[in-house]
């Protein structure tokens, strides 16, 4: 299990590259004000592969009436 390591605002703000180091190496870092926790450095993590756009060219379709205005009986039901 990794070591945990609790900071507060200003030791972080001063050591921040320190801390960076500590999450890349699996350690969860903490950082508290008053002693109590507030948030919580956590490493990135990236989608694996890169996206390529218009891949789902071809399985997603929208209606040609997708933007027409909404019938009478319906704009009535929200008003009321």
């Amino acid at each position: 299990m990794p070591k945990r390591r609790t900071y507060n605002v200003h030791e972080a703000k001063t050591q921040l590259s320190k801390l960076l180091k500590f999450v890349s190496e699996g350690q969860d870092v903490y950082i508290a004000r008053a002693g109590v926790p507030v948030a919580r450095l956590v490493p990135v993590t990236l989608p694996e592969g890169e996206r390529v756009l218009g891949s789902e060219r071809g399985r997603i379709t929208i209606a040609g009436d997708f933007d027409a205005p909404l019938p009478a009986e319906l704009l009535d039901a929200f008003e009321s």
